[in-house]
């Protein structure tokens, strides 16, 4: 490739071809991460950085400019935009090449909070000074690419967080349709209409909202990783199909340069220490003694996922192939229930086991039907699990006024129903229905079982109370 590559003409340009190897190619920031020796000193250089987490956190800017406007940015030689970094000690990816012919790109800059709007700024600065020069009259809005997962939290309940911004910065924001999500782009478009100045109030306030949300659900990860000890992902095989990430960002380095909305995806399979760690313990089983109080035996848990019929011979596989391998990887017994009737478009998947085994088995599910595309590309892979829980605690997973059901959807961004009016089973337990994609759906469920455990050790402590004043009677 690299030999036929070279020298070779596209567009008037001539192509360079330089060789990084894989252990080089590291996490843009700190710089003495990218040094020699691969993992060890990428270990080594991230350890001693500031102990408190959210810096360790590298969340970019997305931006979108029209295609016009990039040499401007770019500049003479590349000048400018040499100049903005070193002003603004930013990182800035200007994905040129990415979907040739569209009318805008994005640019991807990575730095501290401050760093990043000042480059802002400085880009938007310089989009008004050429629209100016060249006499395009139109105003130049401000458009911010944000993962589809932290829109919801950044809009906020009926849109308040959304109109305090504007209301604050005297902008008008609008945020592009669920429709307009592609296999390229799993963001949706916030657009900020105002003066220059305006605008970057405005991104200030937003980029706020959005790392907000995303230090949030770094902390969902970690509880994740708490709830199922020695959970081993890197040999799940499912980062690349259920899970939400953003995409990583496209250029010449790859994923691995890029900083996945996903935090999984940066990380190699190997135990980490230092702060930087904070999904430490999801790479390789903690030692032991780290969770003292865990039962010896984990209780087995039901949970019914409903997948669609057409997948239903994928999961099976050739004389039921591969529903045994994914029983024994995961260590669940899997059975798929017969269909209600023969027009229906859902199947029943029963898988039973412990956390850790739900936790594999329902990865694999996800990851499977994206494999074999029953979603198409622009979607994300969400589906439907039933769990039960004693009618006793349903209203504990409500909460007063529907507080801690909210609570649950914002937090894991699944959709969590608890019907009302159910009739509770023989066992006096209700159906607790979770939507949403893999991470969501487990730490949605593992949420919700965390409550019901709770639960039942108030009650069992109400009745152990109750016996001891009937015997001191």
């Amino acid at each position: 490739a690299i030999e036929k590559l070279s020298d070779h003409q596209f567009e008037n340009y001539s192509f360079k071809i330089s060789y990084i190897p894989d252990e080089e190619v590291s996490s843009p920031q700190p710089p003495q991460r990218s040094r020699r020796g691969g993992h060890s000193s990428r270990e080594r250089g991230s350890s001693p950085g500031g102990s408190s987490q959210p810096k360790q956190l590298d969340f970019p800017l997305r931006m979108l400019v029209p295609t016009q406007f990039v040499g401007a940015i770019i500049g003479k030689e590349g000048l400018t935009i040499k100049n903005l970094t070193k002003q603004t000690q930013s990182k800035v990816d200007i994905h040129r090449k990415e979907n040739a012919g569209a009318a805008e790109k994005p640019i991807t800059i990575h730095a501290t909070p401050e760093g990043c709007s000042e480059a802002c700024r400085m880009i938007l600065d310089i989009m008004q000074k050429e629209a100016d020069e060249t006499k395009s009259a139109e105003e130049i809005p401000l458009k911010i690419l944000a993962h589809n997962s932290l829109v919801g939290r950044l809009i906020g309940k009926e849109g308040r967080n959304l109109k305090k911004i504007e209301q604050d910065t005297g902008t008008k924001i609008t945020i592009s349709p669920l429709q307009d999500l592609t296999i390229y782009n799993p963001e949706r478009t916030i657009t900020v209409k105002g003066s220059t100045e305006a605008c970057s109030s405005a991104q200030v306030e937003i980029m706020k909202k959005l790392r907000e949300a995303y230090e949030s659900d770094v902390v969902a990860v970690n509880q994740q990783a708490n709830l199922i000890p020695g959970l081993n992902l890197s040999a799940l095989g499912i980062f690349s199909t259920g899970l939400s990430m953003l995409p990583s960002t496209p250029g010449t380095r790859g994923a691995a340069a890029a900083t996945p909305y996903h935090p999984f995806a940066q990380q190699s399979g190997r135990r980490r220490t230092g702060s930087s760690a904070y999904l430490s313990s999801l790479y390789g089983a903690p030692a032991a003694g780290t969770f003292p109080h865990q039962h010896p035996l984990p209780e087995q848990e039901v949970v019914n996922l409903f997948i669609p019929t057409q997948a239903v011979g994928a999961i099976i596989g050739k004389k039921g192939q591969h529903i045994k391998q994914l029983a024994r990887f995961a260590g669940a017994s899997i059975k798929i229930a017969p269909a209600e009737g023969p027009d229906a478009s859902e199947r029943m998947v029963i898988i039973t086991g412990p956390p850790e085994a739900q936790f594999k088995a329902q990865g694999r599910i996800f990851g499977k039907l994206k494999e074999e595309n029953f979603f198409n590309p622009k979607e994300e892979v969400k589906l439907e699990a039933h769990i039960k829980v004693p009618s006793f605690a349903a209203g504990r997973v409500i909460g007063k006024g529907g507080k801690t059901v909210n609570e649950l959807q914002n937090l894991t961004s699944a959709e969590v129903i608890v019907p009302r009016d159910q009739t509770p089973d023989e066992n006096e337990e209700v159906v607790v229905k979770i939507i949403g994609h893999f991470f969501a759906s487990q730490t949605a469920q593992r949420k919700i079982r965390e409550i019901v455990q709770q639960v039942k050790q108030q009650e069992h402590k109400h009745a152990q109370g109750a016996a001891a004043s009937q015997h001191s009677k």
